[in-house]
């Protein structure tokens, strides 16, 4: 009877070790994802020529207030349920300029307000942006995107718009 005594205190302390090591690695997860910086996946032409249409995956930092040129992913004021990739243009209290509709020659100049931001993709023909949902407010900003994890050929740092 010994030996099962025996038995079940050791499956029970192992129990406890493996238990407590999930508890520390689902700890470490939660905090890093939610708290300093997140996986996020970049697909579509928006964004050409920083991002490739076909996808990117991408680390995103929480930690730091966006600035102009910097690119961020946020929730989609049209659908909640989408993460949009821009880059910041402008920064609240900034005149931003703007031309709605390539046919149509007209420019539009907006302030952008306090506690919001101006985003725009780079491939400026493809990309439904401020300028068609306005000036986007800070909550609404999930990171910073800082490093290109694939494709590998791509892989580093996520630096300003590149020029064609």
């Amino acid at each position: 009877m010994a030996s099962s005594s025996s038995f079940w205190n050791i499956a029970y302390q192992q129990a406890i070790k493996s238990g407590v090591l999930v508890a520390k690695v689902y700890s470490f997860l939660h905090v890093t994802t939610n708290y300093l910086a997140f996986p996020a996946y970049a697909f579509g032409p928006s964004m050409i020529p920083t991002l490739h249409p076909s996808g990117n995956v991408v680390v995103a930092e929480r930690i730091s207030k966006p600035s102009r040129g910097d690119v961020v992913v946020f929730q989609s004021p049209q659908d909640p349920n989408k993460l949009p990739i821009k880059r910041v243009i402008g920064l609240e209290g900034d005149s931003v300029s703007f031309v709605l509709d390539n046919n149509n020659e007209s420019i539009t100049t907006i302030v952008v307000p306090k506690g919001h931001v101006w985003v725009e993709g780079d491939y400026t023909q493809n990309s439904k942006d401020s300028r068609i949902f306005g000036p986007l407010p800070y909550a609404l900003i999930q990171g910073r995107l800082f490093w290109r994890v694939w494709p590998f050929e791509d892989f580093g740092p996520i630096g300003p718009p590149t020029t064609t």
